[in-house]
């Protein structure tokens, strides 16, 4: 089953980015996410057998054991690759970026135990996806718009499902994993 780790934010920071997002330009191009699936990636592990879900439930609990809650806040829409060519369209995240980093770091690390790969690729960014151009890449005006400063808290990491469909994904959670209170 394709799976990644994630953490979700309160659905109203998820409605306030997509929100502003739809005030960018060539918005007709872009194929927006649904609320319930606006998320910030940890980690993709990809196609994983069910037998290995409960080594993997092992690993993020014993991350989320060393990592305490924080918050974090969007600042501003980027795009992958660039905004002059974008595919992609998310909203970056500042606040709250090294905690971030460090808890994709422990878990790229700590599922390296279980045969994961570390992503080679590029380093990782935290930044919320919010929505996919379809077709050719196009040019967007990310100006300074109202994904600015919209904080969530970082309470928990979720192993989560992906099925694809007609209408885009569908996630379901299959482990939920708090952070250490101490």
């Amino acid at each position: 089953m394709r799976t990644f780790v994630a953490i979700f934010l309160p659905i109203e920071v998820r409605e306030s980015l997509l929100e502003a997002a739809h005030d960018l330009s060539v918005e007709e191009s872009i194929r927006w996410s649904r609320p319930e699936n606006v998320h910030l990636t940890l980690k993709f592990l990809g196609d994983v057998p069910e037998e290995d879900l409960d080594g993997i439930r092992g690993v993020l609990s014993r991350v989320c054991g060393r990592h305490e809650p924080f918050e974090a806040a969007t600042s501003g829409f980027g795009a992958f690759p660039s905004a002059s060519k974008a595919r992609v369209v998310w909203a970056d995240v500042v606040e709250g970026h090294d905690a971030l980093r460090a808890l994709a770091e422990d878990l790229e690390t700590s599922l390296g135990s279980l045969g994961f790969a570390r992503e080679s690729r590029r380093a990782f960014r935290p930044h919320v996806t919010l929505g996919r151009v379809r077709g050719l890449p196009v040019r967007l005006e990310l100006a300074k718009t109202g994904a600015q400063g919209l904080r969530f808290p970082v309470r928990e990491m979720i192993l989560a499902r992906s099925v694809p469909g007609e209408a885009g994904a569908t996630y379901s959670v299959l482990a939920a994993c708090p952070l250490s209170e101490g």
